[in-house]
């Protein structure tokens, strides 16, 4: 599983011209998922999202937590994290998860994350052409990557 988290001070996705989800300070995470990916990779990769501490403290320091700024998630499906061009220019998704494994993946870490989060996670649409807007703060994007094997 590869998973780009951003922090942001806002983000938001839109379907066909309608809002589908929005939050403000927190994380935009945009998630990808292997053919090789288990459940034990899924909720490893929650965990570590939800445990990042990279909002900045009192003096500055990236040492808070979403938990302790009270940060909001929006997770958007991206297989395209998987696209490999080390052998020309047109992208090869071999290693991606089917549709299928992909989507199953992909609402278990949601479900991870809702444990984790209540109530503070939001989604895009899975397999929808998506217009992701952010406002990434800091910029802060940090890879949380695990490979199943």
């Amino acid at each position: 599983m590869r998973a780009v988290v951003q922090r942001v001070a806002e983000a938001s996705v839109r379907v066909d011209g309608r809002d589908v989800a929005r939050i403000g300070r927190g994380f935009l995470i945009l998630a990808g998922f292997a053919r090789a990916d288990t459940p034990a990779t899924i909720e490893w990769a929650a965990r570590k999202v939800a445990s990042l501490r990279v909002f900045e403290d009192e003096s500055g320091r990236m040492s808070l937590s979403l938990d302790a700024v009270g940060g909001q998630v929006l997770v958007v499906s991206q297989f395209t994290l998987y696209g490999d061009v080390n052998k020309g220019a047109r992208p090869s998704f071999d290693d991606s998860a089917p549709p299928d494994t992909a989507r199953a993946l992909y609402e278990s870490f949601v479900a991870a994350l809702q444990v984790l989060l209540p109530g503070r996670v939001h989604t895009g649409e899975f397999q929808a052409s998506m217009q992701v807007s952010l406002v990434n703060d800091g910029p802060v994007t940090i890879l949380v990557e695990k490979s199943a094997a």
